[in-house]
């Protein structure tokens, strides 16, 4: 069985929004064409409380972009983003959401961040989302979303890790870019780490 995985198609990451990554809208309707293709369609959620320690404003005097240590692990500060029961926070509309069977929110504890959507930044909690796909028997994994060089990026290496074979869907991704090259360091990455790259155009003929 095979899955798809629509990695925070929400409103803070596309057009306007709190922390948008440059041409995200560009992904929905690639997402809304390959979605009716798979046996089972998942997204994550950013999902966050208001006073989240990722974001900048809830450090005194720090700026997004800086990096501190947050309970001993790296983290990047970001502006405000998908706060819980926001406008920012909701998948987008042009999204077919009536195909997607579950959503699995991450970033809820406001002592630590959640790139992936299986797990937090320190591999401490689960999502869930590992257990469900072995559940309902999925052996096969295709990832895209935003942004590459980061949610997308830790989602598919943490489904890899778990022993699904994994496809990311490059041209259904975008990224933030921080530095210009960090969506091509992401990819790089990916491939190192057995992650399969391929176009949408090709996603037909492996499921």
């Amino acid at each position: 069985m095979n899955a798809v995985i629509l990695v925070d198609l929400q409103y803070d990451f596309c057009q306007h929004g709190a922390l948008e990554v440059p041409d995200a809208n560009a992904v929905i309707p690639i997402a809304n064409s390959l979605m009716p293709h798979f046996d089972l369609v998942l997204a994550t959620q950013d999902w966050h409380p208001a006073n989240h320690k990722s974001f900048a404003a809830n450090h005194l005097f720090r700026q997004p972009g800086q990096v501190i240590d947050l309970n001993g692990l790296e983290q990047i500060l970001w502006p405000i983003h998908c706060v819980q029961g926001s406008y920012g926070a909701e998948l987008v509309d042009e999204l077919d959401q009536s195909q997607i069977i579950k959503i699995f929110q991450k970033g809820t504890d406001v002592e630590i961040d959640s790139y992936s959507g299986f797990f937090d930044n320190g591999h401490r909690k689960s999502t869930g989302l590992g257990d469900y796909l072995k559940e309902k028997g999925v052996t096969t994994v295709f990832v895209l979303g935003l942004a590459l060089d980061y949610c997308v990026k830790f989602t598919a290496l943490d489904a890899q890790a778990l022993g699904f074979k994994t496809y990311l869907v490059q041209d259904a991704c975008r990224a933030v870019n921080m530095k210009a090259e960090d969506g091509k360091n992401a990819i790089a990455e990916l491939k190192a780490k057995g992650v399969e790259i391929i176009d949408s155009q090709y996603v037909i003929k492996l499921v």
